[in-house]
């Protein structure tokens, strides 16, 4: 018994792993499956909140739990860009073996997450009303859109905090735990979703509530786990407190990355006004086709994520070479993966958005717009997998300039002209998604080629 209790003790306080040395196809595949599969639970969240809204409350709660998606993206993003900051600096440590320089890094970071959960709720709130106005919600959907938003950005906080937390445990290799969370969270989000809905009646709201409700719990675990754990990642109250010279290096790296991913959602919430020109079926296809697009993002997503921790812990003993390899061998894998689901994804199309919503108009743009739009995603592995990699080796600014210049400004130009001197008709502007990809994936792999992205290592 005293063996077993042992063992179990050992498996729930160190989970890390080393990507210094090993076989690096083995190592990515091991840090990136559960993380594949933390990420399609992660999905969920959202996705069961659509489908039940979009199957038991109404076709206008359907369109408002979807069209908020960029105004949570735009402030999740930015902290999620932070949060990479903080990864690739405990990962540089880990990999330096520096055991007090990520223990510093991990306090830092969480003294962060906390001070930013009360700015980002506040900031969450208040700017719902404008944000809603700014996209052009229709009046049909505009007072559920807002009820969800509120209650979303109120708990907001248990979400901060299992990101930083979940991020923290993968930059040392350990994406096991948080998937086993996002697991149980998720489970947990069904239920609820079930229970507030059908059982109670609260409508969008009620599965607000069950999101928030779940992220709490995933966040309490990941805090659990941090502060049990006998590797370097221990969080101790004591400790608790802002080291500067840490706090620079997380800026560094985390403000590109959080301003790319703020400003590109944003300019999300720019499409989104476009397609909501269309009216509510066309909202109602474009949720269904978002709900898809995101889980057919989940593999070069998570692979983008294995090579931040491959290439920040090489990099971090200066194995230049190595790093190289894994970055290969991360694209490799993704475009292999995303050319495997894009065929059944293109064939089941309808299938796939009645899922979410049986209405024949919102099947129909649905279908459209996954059957238009699937068959570029092989580009965004490109885009995605080595911007991972530059800022796993501290340099997220390229990055961020690239994305910036191809999601923002570029798409929005291609918006603006479409529309106004060639047809403005939906196909035009859902191919504004496609046009970006391909601008930032040929950018960013010029910029892998010839820049000397390996002299941004963080850690001295």
């Amino acid at each position: 018994m005293s063996g077993g209790t042992a063992t179990i003790k050992k498996y729930l306080t160190r989970r890390d792993v080393d990507m210094t040395s090993g076989n690096v196809y083995g190592l990515l595949i091991r840090f990136a499956v559960p993380l594949l599969l933390g990420n399609l639970f992660q999905q969920l969240y959202n996705t069961v909140d659509t489908w039940v809204v979009g199957n038991y409350v109404g076709k206008e709660a359907f369109s408002a739990v979807g069209t908020v998606n960029p105004i949570l993206n735009m402030l999740i993003g930015f902290f999620m860009g932070l949060s990479t900051g903080a990864g690739v600096v405990i990962s540089q440590y880990y990999g330096a073996k520096q055991a007090e320089k990520v223990s510093q890094t991990v306090h830092t970071a969480l003294v962060m997450t906390m001070v930013l959960g009360v700015v980002f709720t506040a900031v969450g709130v208040g700017m719902t009303p404008l944000m809603l106005t700014f996209m052009k919600t229709p009046a049909e959907v505009l007072l559920e859109a807002r009820t969800y938003l509120t209650i979303y950005f109120s708990g907001i906080f248990g979400l901060m905090v299992y990101n930083m937390g979940a991020g923290i445990l993968r930059a040392v290799g350990d994406s096991q735990r948080p998937f086993y969370f996002l697991v149980l969270s998720a489970s947990l989000n069904i239920v609820l979703d079930l229970l507030f809905v059908l059982a109670f009646r609260m409508g969008v709201a009620g599965v607000a509530y069950a999101t928030i409700l779940s992220q709490g719990i995933s966040a309490v675990l990941v805090l659990a786990v941090l502060f049990r754990a006998d590797n370097w990642c221990r969080v101790s109250v004591k400790k608790l407190r802002i080291h500067w010279d840490v706090l620079k290096k997380i800026v560094r790296v985390g403000i590109p990355a959080a301003i790319q991913m703020a400003i590109t959602a944003f300019s999300n919430v720019f499409v989104q006004s476009y397609i909501n020109y269309f009216g509510a079926d066309c909202m109602g296809g474009w949720t269904a086709y978002t709900k898809i697009d995101a889980f057919l993002f989940l593999p070069m997503q998570s692979l983008s994520l294995g090579a931040t921790t491959f290439v920040g812990q090489n990099l971090g003993i200066q194995n230049v070479e190595r790093a190289r390899q894994g970055i290969g061998a991360a694209l490799r894998i993704s475009m292999l993966i995303t050319l495997g689901i894009m065929a059944p994804v293109l064939v089941f199309a309808p299938y796939l958005v009645r899922f979410f919503n049986d209405a024949p108009e919102v099947v129909r743009y649905g279908t459209l717009f996954l059957r238009l739009i699937t068959p570029f995603y092989v580009l965004c592995c490109i885009n995605q997998v080595l911007s991972g990699s530059l800022r796993g080796a501290g340099d997220s600014r390229a990055p961020m300039l690239i994305m910036l210049f191809s999601f923002v400004l570029f798409r929005q130009v291609y918006l603006f002209i479409v529309t106004r001197y060639i047809s403005n008709t939906i196909i035009p502007v859902a191919m504004g998604y496609p046009a970006g990809w391909l601008m930032c994936s040929a950018v960013t792999y010029l910029y892998y080629r010839f820049a000397h992205w390996e002299k941004h290592r963080v850690v001295e």
